[in-house]
């Protein structure tokens, strides 16, 4: 017998609108457009007048003085739950998460989760001198919604660009596993190469063009080197105008609602942890604790291992988040299986907050052709910081939510290091970066240990070190630290 309280996914949809159509509409007629879509793809009579909880993905593209209130009140929903995510690559499943919550528990029957984002229109207007006339902006711009402040030491180092500190994490990864910089370049082109085949059959992708290994690591003027090692065809796309959303409804409802069984896709399962918020604070910066805590949870909470998942779609934002995940789910360097269902958001395209979004509504429909299978979706947020993982299918089963608190102690047994402001002296390199502009090569950043155990951030501004540090490996370099002023330690020649 079916639990009557399963939580399923009974619609989606999905819009991309390119360069060649014009502008893209604004985020809210977008959340609009794709709601109603995904309301009749579910098949079901009348799923929005249904609809108790709306959960509306932060979108980057523009402020909106209430954006689940006008969103409602476009789609005429009854009152109900609303909520607004912050900044995360998880807001989209952590929503779909406390929904399905909300759903086994009775306190809902129908939840809608969507974002859109028209960052790549916003761009072409910027760039022509206009503006977006769009809708109910709010007299005063609110500050974007971090979940924690920045720490000191990150600021007076521009620790900020998620592009620097991902590429940060790979080479502490390269360097525990021993590979050397040209090892690393030719896997982080054979990992994405096959995600840009899938995304140029995807009708949704934002780029179809398939690009061989080596095209994607090869730097050229075309692909300059953005933070290495990471060139720019290997990084997500934040300029793309998209939108999607899911609806997710109780079996029982979606019996009411007269969705046919074949449009069901169940969510099994679901885990979201944390790491430690600031880089240097991880003691191994190699993995991911909290993907492998929250992975394991969510698995095991199925009764299944990962390699009971026919599909898969890995956060990749940059090479190292798919990496860590791939180590956290134990994935073998020969599994055959693709680890992207839209392509990755090198490809597919990266709409801010909302790409996982995206990755659900695009399993769904592999899950509704595929019905004995299983498919799993992860998300990262923030700088490696925020994971959520989730396991969906089209067969329905028993779904016991995890112990979020249970598996987050879990997490933060772990050890940490301290981070000091400033430091000068000897000092070992533990991680680095160099971030480049179209010109070339800009500063570098170093991550490193101190002889007591605690760590500190450091600069590099010497063009003949930068040169050096992507030449050969830094990782356990011996390096002095000098105070450089305004609280920025810089390492010596």
């Amino acid at each position: 017998m079916i639990e009557p309280r399963s939580p399923c996914v009974i619609g989606v949809a999905q819009r991309t609108v390119r360069p060649e159509e014009g502008d893209a509409p604004e985020p809210l007629d977008l959340w609009e457009e794709v709601c109603r879509s995904a309301a009749v793809d579910s098949g079901g009579g009348d799923v929005l007048a249904a609809v108790d909880s709306l959960q509306v993905v932060y979108s980057l593209s523009w402020q909106y003085d209430d954006p689940p209130a006008r969103l409602a009140a476009r789609l005429g929903l009854r009152d109900g739950a609303r909520h607004y995510t912050g900044l995360s690559g998880t807001a989209p499943q952590k929503r779909l998460e406390s929904a399905a919550a909300e759903i086994l528990a009775g306190r809902s029957d129908v939840a809608v989760a969507v974002g859109a984002e028209s960052l790549a229109t916003k761009r072409r207007l910027k760039k022509s001198g206009a503006k977006p006339a769009w809708s109910f902006r709010p007299e005063e711009k609110p500050a974007l919604p971090f979940d924690d402040p920045f720490h000191p030491a990150e600021i007076a180092h521009q620790v900020f660009q998620a592009y620097l500190t991902f590429a940060v994490f790979d080479i502490a990864r390269r360097a525990h596993l021993g590979l050397s910089p040209d090892e690393h370049r030719r896997r982080l082109g054979a990992r994405l190469a096959p995600m840009s085949h899938i995304a140029a059959a995807n009708p949704y992708a934002w780029l179809r063009n398939e690009r061989t290994a080596e095209e994607l690591v090869e730097v050229t003027s075309r692909n300059r080197m953005v933070a290495y090692p990471y060139p720019k065809h290997t990084v997500s796309i934040l300029d793309v105008d998209m939108a999607a959303a899911v609806i997710l409804a109780s079996h029982e409802k979606a019996d009411a609602l007269g969705v046919a069984r074949d449009r069901r896709v169940y969510l099994r399962g679901w885990c979201h942890a944390k790491d430690p918020v600031y880089v240097a604070e991880r003691d191994e910066l190699w993995r991911s604790v909290a993907m492998e805590e929250a992975s394991g949870a969510a698995l095991a909470g199925v009764g299944v291992g990962i390699d009971d998942m026919a599909h898969l779609d890995l956060y990749s934002c940059f090479g190292s988040s798919i990496e860590f995940a791939a180590d956290a789910l134990g994935l073998a360097v020969e599994d055959s299986r693709p680890l992207s269902v839209t392509g990755g958001l090198p490809f597919h395209g990266g709409p801010g907050n909302n790409y996982t979004t995206h990755a659900v509504a695009t399993l769904v429909q592999k899950l509704r052709e595929d019905a004995s299978a299983l498919g799993m979706v992860s998300g990262v947020g923030m700088h490696m910081t925020h994971h959520a993982f989730a396991i969906y299918s089209a067969e329905p089963g028993r779904v016991v939510p995890p112990d979020a608190a249970a598996v987050q102690a879990r997490v933060e047994a772990s050890p940490n290091r301290k981070i000091r402001n400033t430091a000068v002296g000897a000092a070992r390199v533990a991680a680095y970066s160099v971030v480049h502009s179209r010109e070339g090569p800009v500063w570098g950043l170093a991550v490193c240990d101190m002889p007591a155990g605690d760590r500190c951030y450091a600069r590099v501004d010497d063009p003949r070190l930068m040169q050096a540090m992507e030449e050969i490996e830094w990782v356990g370099r011996e390096v002095r630290l000098v105070d450089a002023g305004s609280g920025v330690n810089r390492i010596e020649a």
